[in-house]
């Protein structure tokens, strides 16, 4: 036996086990559509009906579902918590929102005056320690640097960010 027959004796029993399906389809003489559909429908519904008693075990075994009062009175929606996303996309009537104390003024802005040489990325390797921030650098002050973030000069005052 070759390294390879054994494919091919596999390949010999499909073509045998076809031909035996063919030899017993001949046999039974030809199948109707209405045959077909029925054995079609017979295993539809036992297919169902496993569904459906798998759908009434699960019911059986989950918890009951407390129900509300008849006389509950419909319950206002609550308002969004600091935590949560809602906060943020539903505005809380003012009445609602809790008072909270002001927060302190924020820090005092730091600042950077450009020297002979800079660049923005030089600014923000120096002063934020990433030169990758050169970006934000230039959007907190594209009004004072201009379209041009290449073109910088000695003297302008750069905010820089936190």
């Amino acid at each position: 036996m070759g390294l390879f027959d054994f494919l091919k004796s596999d390949k010999k029993k499909e073509h045998e086990a076809a031909e035996k399906a063919k030899r017993e389809m001949e046999r039974q003489g030809p199948k109707t559509g209405s045959d077909m559909g029925s054995k079609y429908a017979d295993s539809y519904a036992d297919a169902a009906s496993a569904t459906k008693a798998a759908a009434e075990r699960m019911a059986a075994a989950a918890p009951p579902k407390a129900a509300a009062p008849p006389t509950a009175k419909p319950m206002a929606p609550a308002a969004p918590s600091p935590t949560s996303a809602a906060h943020k996309a539903v505005p809380v009537s003012p009445k609602q929102a809790p008072m909270a104390p002001k927060p302190a003024p924020a820090a005092k802005k730091r600042t950077y005056t450009v020297k002979p040489g800079d660049s923005l990325s030089a600014i923000a390797r120096r002063e934020l320690g990433n030169e990758a921030r050169w970006r934000e650098l230039y959007a907190m002050n594209r009004g004072v640097v201009g379209s041009n973030p290449d073109l910088i000069r000695p003297g302008m005052v750069l905010t820089l960010p936190n």
